[in-house]
C-alpha cells in the first residue's frame, strides 16, 4: 500500500507540472479501441466566452486539440495481451492525435477497464488536534481506515473519501476549516490486478511516455455520462466497452461501488461469427449496420446479404433474414443486461433514493437496447452521451467516447484521493513489519 501510495502522489505532482507546461495526453486503451486526446490548458482567462456548458467540472480549463484512434490490438477484455501489438496501437493514436495537434506529449493520463475490479467501503474516525478541523486531521482520519488483506497480487486504483462526519453532523464534503471533536470519515476504495497496471505502465514507457495518472473506465465514464443531478441524487452508470462492461455507482457526486463483467461487444461478434460461419471483421459490419435486439413483423422478409472473401461465389452471396441475426444477438445481450444485474442487486443499488440507471459505451449503441434494457434492470434506463467538451470533434461525440472524455474532467478536476493528503509518518510501519516478519518467516 505504501508503495503505491508514493507511486500515486508522484503522478499527481507530474500531472500537475504536465497542466502548468500547458498540454498533456489523454488515452483510453479499450478491447475494441485505443482513443488519445491531446488537451491544452490554457487557463480560465483566456477562454472565449458562450461555448460548451461552463466551467462545470472544469470544462472551461482546456481545449482539445489533437484526437485520434486506431482499432486496439493485443488486447482481450480490457488487459494487454500481446505487448509489442498493444505498443504499436498506442504508438498510432498517439502520433496521430500529435500530428493534428502540432505538439509533442511526454504525459499521458490513462485508464483501463481490466484487472478485474474490486470495491470496499471503509470507515475510520480520529480525535481532532485543537479545536478546528485541518489537513493533518482529515489525513490521520483517512490513515485510521481499517485497511481490509486485499490480497498481494493487487493494488489500490482508487481511495477517495465519500463522506466525513463531525461529532454528530453527518454527510459534510469538506470539513476542513469546521470547529468540532470527533472526526470520521468513509472511504470508497477499490483495488485491480497489479500485474495489469504494470503491463499498462511498461507499454507506456517503450512509448516514450510517462504516466501522469490511472484511472479505472467505468468511473471516468460516468463522469463524463451522468448530469450533475444523477450524480447527486444516485445513478449508476454502465459502460459497455468491446470486452468487458464496467458498472459504477454514484451518490453526492462520488462514486461508491464499482465492478466489471467480463462480457462486451466483441462477444456478440464472435457470437454472429460463428452463428454465420464468417470473419470477425465481416460479423462486426453485420451487427454494426444491420443488427438489433428487438424483432418486428418485418424483419422476417428483409434479408442481408452476408458477404465474405472465401472465393466460392455460391458461399460470398448467402443471405440471412434480420431476424435470424437478431435471435444470435438477443441472448449475448440479455446475458449480459443480466449479469449486470446481480452485481447491482449484490450492492444494494434498490436502496437509492433513485435509481436511475444510464447505458453508455460503443455497445449501448446497438438499436432497441433502450427497449430490452429496462425490463432486466428497471424502469428507469436511458442511452446516455458524453458531455460536451470545448474542441472535441464530431466524430468523438458519441457513447463510445463516453471513457475519453470523463478522463479529460478528471484530468482537469481530479477528486480529492488518499495520495492527495501527506500520510502520517507511523502509518507505513506496520505494513513494513509484516513484510519483515513473513520474510523471517520463509527463510528461517
Amino acid at each position: 500500500m505504501t508503495e503505491f501510495y508514493e507511486s500515486q502522489r508522484a503522478m499527481r505532482a507530474m500531472r500537475r507540472a504536465a497542466i502548468q507546461r500547458g498540454v498533456i495526453a489523454i488515452l483510453d486503451v479499450g478491447t475494441s479501441k485505443i482513443a488519445c486526446l491531446i488537451l491544452r490548458f490554457d487557463g480560465r482567462d483566456r477562454m472565449p466566452e458562450g461555448e460548451g456548458i461552463g466551467n462545470m467540472a472544469g470544462q472551461s480549463q482546456f481545449r482539445v486539440i489533437g484526437a485520434a484512434t486506431t482499432r486496439s490490438r493485443g488486447v482481450e477484455l480490457g488487459e494487454s495481451c500481446a505487448m509489442q501489438e498493444t505498443e504499436r496501437a498506442v504508438r498510432t493514436a498517439v502520433q496521430a492525435a500529435q500530428k493534428m495537434a502540432n505538439v509533442r506529449v511526454d504525459h499521458v493520463i490513462a485508464c483501463l477497464s481490466g484487472g478485474q475490479p474490486r470495491s470496499y467501503g471503509l470507515a475510520g474516525q480520529v480525535l481532532v488536534e485543537g479545536d478546528m478541523v485541518r489537513e493533518p486531521d482529515v489525513a490521520r482520519a483517512l490513515a485510521s481506515c481499517d485497511i481490509p488483506d486485499y490480497g498481494e497480487e493487487r493494488d489500490v486504483l482508487h481511495a477517495q473519501p465519500v463522506n466525513f462526519a463531525l461529532d454528530h453532523r453527518s454527510g459534510l464534503i469538506d470539513p476542513r476549516g469546521q470547529i468540532g471533536q470527533r472526526l470520521a470519515c468513509d472511504m470508497h476504495m477499490l483495488t485491480v490486478d497489479t500485474a495489469v497496471i504494470q503491463n499498462l505502465i511498461y507499454c507506456l514507457k517503450r512509448c516514450d511516455l510517462e504516466l501522469a495518472g490511472l484511472a479505472s473506465s467505468a468511473y471516468v465514464s460516468g463522469i463524463a455520462a451522468l448530469v450533475e443531478d444523477e450524480q447527486e441524487l444516485g445513478a449508476a452508470c454502465i459502460d459497455m466497452g468491446g470486452g468487458t462492461t464496467g458498472l459504477s455507482i454514484f451518490i453526492k457526486k462520488h462514486m461508491i461501488y464499482a465492478d466489471a463483467v467480463r462480457l462486451g461487444g466483441e462477444h456478440v461478434t464472435n457470437d454472429i461469427s460463428k452463428g454465420l460461419q464468417v470473419s470477425m471483421a465481416v460479423a462486426e459490419r453485420i451487427k454494426t449496420f444491420h443488427g438489433g435486439v428487438v424483432a418486428t413483423g418485418m424483419d422476417d422478409r428483409e434479408m442481408i446479404e452476408v458477404g465474405g472473401e472465401t472465393g466460392d461465389w455460391e458461399h460470398d452471396r448467402r443471405t440471412v433474414s434480420r431476424a435470424e441475426l437478431i435471435g444470435i444477438i438477443r441472448p449475448r445481450v440479455e446475458e449480459i443486461l443480466e449479469e449486470v444485474r446481480e452485481r447491482l442487486d449484490a450492492a444494494g443499488f434498490e436502496h437509492l433514493p433513485t435509481q436511475q440507471i444510464v447505458l453508455t459505451g460503443g455497445a449501448s449503441q446497438m438499436p432497441g437496447l433502450d427497449t430490452l434494457a429496462p425490463k432486466i434492470l428497471g424502469q428507469q434506463v436511458r442511452i446516455g452521451r458524453p458531455l460536451r467538451v470545448h474542441g472535441l470533434p464530431q466524430a468523438a461525440t458519441g457513447s463510445a467516447f463516453a471513457g475519453a472524455v470523463g478522463l479529460s474532467l478528471f484530468a482537469a478536476h481530479p477528486q480529492d484521493e488518499w495520495w492527495d493528503f501527506e500520510m502520517p509518518s507511523e502509518r507505513g510501519a506496520p505494513r513494513s513489519l509484516k513484510r519483515a516478519v513473513k520474510w523471517f518467516k520463509e527463510n528461517w
